[in-house]
């Protein structure tokens, strides 16, 4: 496989020269881990359904890597092959991409929900040549799902199941011989090993423009970000980090799986959420930091209110959308931990936090200041730099930038001397936080005046029936567009009228031209699995739906 990851080399000296780019992997900090604490606990999973956890201090963790590697090389992978797996947070995953950077190989994390439009799609274009799935979770058949897309995907030799039957399982061919042992097993660990500038990541986009694209990080541009992260966040090897958000998405990957063997810290892995289970394995196993995004918060807080103090809990990081001001005074009572906001992507992980001594409400009104190593300003459509507090669009240019999008780089959307378009709208205040108001696609125009739709949709939040809320467009002949509130109502809420929730807008102060003039009351969101709205999706449904509704939002 070739990867144009033509983004890499041009900014590899500055880099170097400025500290960013410590040219180390994964497997040094494995290697490091393994020699310096060895009894220390390293990695911990939790299956859902199942009993006991499995667990792995750091000198059995890096012993199953090298035995994967070694049976991986025997099914013919070699450096710069895509090995791709569809699992959920589960300890083979971790092993898996340790695994592949003993011997070169390219991992290729994919979300548990996709099925064959997008696996087909995914898999041809990574040219995968295996893939690692659970046998059966949440009642499909990966196996089954996986052989049946196979003949239409020449590059994907295999298959592997894990807790299959028979010799193609994932224990049979790969963590139940000691291949670790074999004669050549050193010689070959030691040969192949990925490159601090190689490839070592290819991650789609999550999907909430509709249209995935395979972003492609090396260990620097992972490594520099997570440096700086755990250093703000003073994260270290004394931390146990709880992951539930999906390690197939850059969140769970790369503070979830990679972070913690970088800080040879301790990683408990939840395989599906469940408010309950998280608040047990927190108390078990003395958690005290985790992120995810706000549905996650709002679950863990009820939860903890009724059934107990989780005292190690010291941050709870929350991306992927605003946290209403609510939920961050419930979330602090319950949790008794700090709330820290953030916003990041997969082209370069995390990009703005809040710092940990901030007042509560800059989680609530902003979305942080630039990590170490990471700039950020916002430009006019004539790309001009607007001035403090005022919209526009947002630009990254920092360490962590990816090495550009898998047979895509025109659409690369950076600048020659390294600024990446993030395609998000937002605005940066007087002292240097910012907050995204929105995608550049999901930017209102009504009349033209731009609606600024993250403002509205965190004022909804606070409505008392209101669980989540999107703001989306719809078609207008005169205006060219407005705005559609889409919620969906507490348990237990009566469902408000659309004259309910501009009343309660106004008294929130926001401007009349703001005010949505639909509104659709959904059972659920269309969500990615970290808790991402998709919007391209609600605009599908609201060209359907909004015909058949009057003017003040009841169904006709």
């Amino acid at each position: 496989m070739q990867f144009d990851a033509v983004l890499l080399a041009p900014r590899r000296a500055q880099m170097r020269s400025q500290g960013w780019w410590r040219d180390t992997t994964i497997n040094d900090a494995l290697d490091q881990a393994a020699q310096q604490w060895p009894d220390r606990l390293a990695l911990v999973g939790q299956r859902t359904g199942e009993g006991a956890a499995q667990s792995f201090n750091y000198a059995q963790l890096a012993r199953m890597a090298d035995r994967v590697a070694i049976g991986l090389w025997r099914l013919g992978v070699r450096p710069a092959d895509v090995v791709a797996c569809q699992l959920p947070n589960v300890w083979q995953f971790t092993v898996l991409y340790l695994a592949c950077a003993r011997i070169g190989a390219v991992f290729n994390p994919l979300m548990p929900i996709f099925r064959e439009r997008e696996l087909l799609f995914m898999l041809g274009h990574g040219e995968a040549k295996l893939i690692v799935v659970l046998k059966d979770f949440r009642n499909l058949d990966y196996e089954a799902m996986l052989k049946g897309i196979q003949p239409q995907l020449p590059q994907l030799q295999h298959v592997v199941a894990i807790g299959a039957a028979g010799a193609d399982s994932f224990e049979a061919l790969l963590t139940q011989p000691a291949w670790e042992r074999d004669a050549d097993a050193a010689q070959i660990l030691g040969r192949h090993r990925i490159l601090p500038d190689a490839i070592t990541q290819l991650i789609y986009t999550s999907g909430t423009t509709g249209e995935p694209k395979g972003v492609m990080h090396s260990s620097n541009t992972l490594m520099a970000n997570i440096h700086a992260y755990a250093e703000r966040l003073a994260l270290g090897g004394d931390d146990v980090v709880l992951m539930a958000s999906p390690m197939a998405h850059q969140t769970g990957f790369m503070y979830g799986l990679m972070m913690p063997v970088m800080l040879g810290a301790t990683a408990v892995l939840l395989d599906v959420w469940n408010a309950a289970t998280a608040a047990q394995l927190i108390r078990r196993w003395r958690c005290s930091f985790t992120m995810a995004s706000t549905p996650f918060l709002s679950d863990l807080s009820r939860e903890v209110a009724t059934s107990g103090a989780v005292p190690s809990l010291r941050t709870f990081l929350c991306a992927g959308a605003p946290i209403p001001g609510p939920l961050v005074e419930q979330a602090q009572a319950a949790l008794g931990a700090q709330i820290i906001s953030a916003w990041g992507m997969s082209e370069n992980g995390a990009v703005t936090t809040t710092l940990p001594g901030d007042d509560a409400q800059r989680a609530v009104e902003t979305d942080g200041l630039p990590l170490p190593g990471a700039e950020v300003k916002v430009l006019d459509d004539l790309g001009q730099e607007r001035p403090r507090g005022e919209i526009g669009q947002l630009w990254v240019r920092a360490n962590s930038n990816f090495g550009g999008y898998l047979k895509r780089p025109q659409l690369n959307a950076t600048t020659d001397d390294g600024w990446f378009d993030t395609g998000d709208q937002a605005r940066i205040d007087a002292q240097g936080y910012i907050r995204i108001t929105g995608r550049s696609k999901d930017v209102i125009i009504r009349g033209g005046e731009n609606i600024p739709v993250v403002e509205v949709e965190a004022l909804l939040y606070k409505h008392p029936a209101v669980a989540q809320a999107a703001v989306v467009a719809y078609a207008d002949e005169r205006l060219g567009e407005r705005a559609c509130a889409v919620i969906v109502l507490k348990p237990g809420a009566a469902e408000p009228a659309l004259a309910d929730v501009t009343d309660f807008l106004r008294v929130q102060k926001l401007a009349p031209h703001y005010l949505p003039e639909r509104l659709v009351v959904l059972p659920e969101m269309p969500a990615t699995p970290s808790g991402k709205i998709q919007k391209f999706k609600l605009r599908e449904q609201m060209k359907s739906a909004l015909p058949k509704l009057d003017r003040v939002g009841r169904a006709r």
